[in-house]
């Protein structure tokens, strides 16, 4: 829908805007939530719904002030796929305290440790491995532990090897 501004030019109206991004969101994801690409690196123990304890609940700027951070930084974090923000129906970021978390892990790793978003990016991936293997190996014993151990150890150092 148009309407005249002040000025004299058409401009869409913010409702028009708003019904615009809710079907195209739709038509994307056919009714479905879409799940993150495979290049996103997984939440630390989320499951495929995040509990209530996991809801965003800091809107970026707040987020940043926790963190100590420029907005940018985190947009940029989000962008590379080491965080994955809720949003809201006006597609704002909400930081779930899971994600303050997560992301005072990815401030120490690049200030303190020094390391570059692409080695945050493998730390990360080897840190929710072996998570996933801690997991997988609670009931396991004798020989299947050890088979278990092996394996889950070949895919950490394929990781490693690129």
């Amino acid at each position: 829908m148009l309407y005249h501004g002040r000025v004299g030019g058409l401009r869409e109206s913010s409702g028009a805007r708003k019904q615009y991004n809710a079907e195209t969101r739709e038509r994307v994801s056919g009714g479905a939530s879409v799940p993150p690409p495979p290049s996103r690196i997984a939440r630390i123990g989320a499951g495929s719904e995040r509990n209530t304890m996991q809801e965003g609940v800091y809107v970026i700027s707040v987020a940043a002030r926790i963190l100590d951070m420029h907005p940018q930084t985190l947009r940029k974090y989000e962008r590379v796929g080491l965080i994955m923000p809720s949003r809201t129906l006006g597609m704002s970021r909400l930081y779930s305290d899971e994600d303050i978390a997560r992301l005072k892990l990815i401030k120490h790793l690049v200030e303190n440790m020094g390391l570059n978003l692409a080695g945050v990016r493998m730390a990360m991936q080897l840190f929710n491995r072996m998570i996933e293997m801690r997991a997988s190996m609670s009931h396991l014993e004798g020989q299947a532990l050890r088979d278990a151990l092996n394996h889950h150890l070949d895919e950490m150092l394929r990781t490693l090897s690129g």
